[in-house]
């Protein structure tokens, strides 16, 4: 049997992360009879300064943010999301977001992201001149309540208004679906839900669409076949992928969505991370796994791996703890 994977034309957008006219370009395994097609090239957004740090009870400084944030910068990581715009007093370790872009370097192949859940918050963004922004709302009821604080029908009106606004403010936007392949407070999520969203942030112009696996839900057959619906029912915008490793899947469930053709990924330093409203859901994808993986597979992602190691071991010493990824713990080969 010969498994063919559909490609895909794309517009143009604003990143190094689609230059081609094409999604994907040709790239061939062949193992026994079967057609295994990946990707050259693919980008990884770190997010360790937001979704790593959220739920964290000691507060890092900004100036301890900038370190972490130069440091992906210096090994090679061009997208960065440096935090979000939410209310601080339920996610104090948020509250100096805005300073942090303040003080970090600009440049022209490096783009600093940042998480937006509502009006203000997007307002605040853009009044500091972030440019490409992430907003998100959840699939089920019970995580639209308690992650925004309304109802799925509530949380449709609120980001249709906000991607409405972004786009008219010339805001690249990538559009989120949180809890898009299961629900920590609901099971089992309907795909034609997924799906109606998908269709709703590509009438609305998004130029990314997110599938994410907020709580850590996700198996890899179920992220292959979701990812290729989303594409039928997209086409032209480009998917990208926010996965935990809470069941020790998070790698697995990356390679199934790379061969569906996402070719952008969330990862965190170490692994750490997890939405602070869903109990236990820890556990990113460390950043630093994710570039090994790639990088032994012949997929570029243009990181210096062994660069992020003492980005890692800082932030364990700084939280007093080991954190769950692999390679930074292992010796360097001889």
């Amino acid at each position: 049997m010969v498994i063919r994977l559909h490609r895909f034309k794309f517009k143009n957008f604003e990143s190094s992360l689609w230059t081609s006219a094409l999604f994907y370009e040709k790239m061939y395994t062949m193992v026994g009879t079967h057609e295994y097609r990946l990707p050259r090239k693919v980008t990884i957004e770190d997010v360790t300064l937001r979704d790593g740090l959220q739920s964290e009870a000691r507060l890092f400084s900004v100036e301890e943010k900038q370190t972490i944030a130069e440091g992906l910068v210096a090994a090679g990581v061009k997208r960065v999301q440096i935090g979000s715009f939410v209310n601080p007093k339920k996610v104090p370790q948020m509250a100096n977001t805005g300073e942090l872009f303040r003080r970090l370097p600009r440049g022209n192949d490096i783009i600093y992201t940042a998480l937006v859940l509502n009006e203000s918050g997007l307002e605040q963004a853009a009044d500091l001149g972030i440019r490409h922004l992430y907003m998100a709302i959840s699939a089920t009821e019970s995580h639209n309540l308690e992650n925004n604080h309304c109802t799925l029908r509530e949380a449709r009106r609120r980001i249709e208004r906000m991607i409405t606004w972004a786009k008219g403010h010339d805001i690249i936007v990538r559009a989120g679906i949180m809890m898009a392949f299961g629900c920590s407070f609901e099971g089992k999520v309907p795909t034609e839900r997924v799906l109606d969203l998908a269709k709703q942030y590509q009438q609305l112009g998004a130029d990314v669409i997110d599938l994410a696996d907020t709580s850590g839900m996700a198996n890899p057959r179920q992220v292959f076949e979701l990812v290729s619906l989303v594409y039928s029912e997209t086409g032209q915008t480009p998917l990208s992928l926010h996965l935990h490793d809470a069941r020790g899947l998070g790698l697995a469930n990356m390679l199934s969505g790379l061969a569906a053709g996402v070719m952008l990924f969330d990862t965190s330093l170490g692994g750490l991370g997890g939405c602070p409203f869903i109990p236990n859901a820890a556990g990113n994808i460390a950043t630093e796994d994710a570039a090994f993986m790639m990088n032994e597979m012949g997929i570029e992602t243009g990181i210096d791996i062994p660069a992020l190691f003492p980005l890692t071991h800082t932030l364990e010493e700084l939280l007093q703890r080991r954190l769950p990824g692999k390679i930074s713990h292992l010796p360097s080969p001889t």
